[in-house]
């Protein structure tokens, strides 16, 4: 019996119920929800954009969602050439069930059929480190757009799914919260414009506000 206790199955097994312990542990607690600026407070303006619309969230759509704040708006450039919308679903805690949808589930119940996924990274004005971001180009019919999309806490800027939850679990474990938002910036693919120059000009939109988007997020 001893032997099988220093066996590499045994200690893979002991790491994992001691993971799986701790990870019940942070999640069980009672979160301190922090307070963050309201979203639709959020500017309206920003670099060479300015908002055009903002939409609203039908209450079906909210009760699935389950999201404790949400903005939705329409931008476009000065030479009123270019739109951009921004979404983002802010959640204080995921422990009661809440999380973040994926828009790669969303957009094809949607009907949009994707053309392109992967990831880029943009460089930030004023920081070191590109941030990493899921590029999901998508078309329906005639019609094809390019969606930008990331999880967005007080700490880290995720584009994976599965690493955003790993997060999740070691934010809750180490500094007793799980509040994160779906940050997604789609743009209109117009005739004569490729993927790049799409790309270039949704990255150029980010650039624009994501320094403005981290004070809504304290640490």
């Amino acid at each position: 019996m001893f032997e099988f206790l220093r066996s590499k199955p045994a200690k893979i097994l002991s790491i994992f119920f001691l993971v799986q312990a701790a990870a019940f542990y942070g999640m069980s607690r009672t979160e301190e929800v922090h307070i963050v600026n309201p979203l639709k407070t959020f500017p309206t303006e920003f670099g060479t954009w300015s908002m055009i619309n903002e939409g609203t969230v039908e209450k079906e759509v909210m009760d699935i969602l389950k999201a404790d704040e949400v903005i939705t708006r329409a931008y476009a450039d000065r030479s009123a050439q270019q739109m951009a919308h921004l979404f983002i679903a802010y959640f204080n805690t995921q422990r009661t069930g809440k999380a973040p949808h994926s828009p790669k589930n969303c957009l094809p119940g949607a009907g949009w059929l994707p053309v392109v996924n992967d990831r880029i990274n943009i460089t930030i004005p004023g920081r070191e480190v590109p941030v990493e971001v899921n590029r999901y180009i998508v078309a329906r019919g005639e019609a094809k757009s390019l969606v930008l999309y990331w999880y967005q806490t007080h700490r880290r800027t995720v584009a994976s799914e599965y690493s955003a939850k790993v997060f999740t679990v070691v934010d809750a474990i180490r500094y007793n919260r799980s509040d994160t938002a779906v940050v997604k910036v789609t743009i209109p693919i117009r005739e004569g414009v490729d993927n790049e120059k799409a790309t270039e000009i949704a990255s150029q939109f980010v650039r624009s506000f994501f320094d403005k988007l981290l004070p809504f997020f304290p640490a």
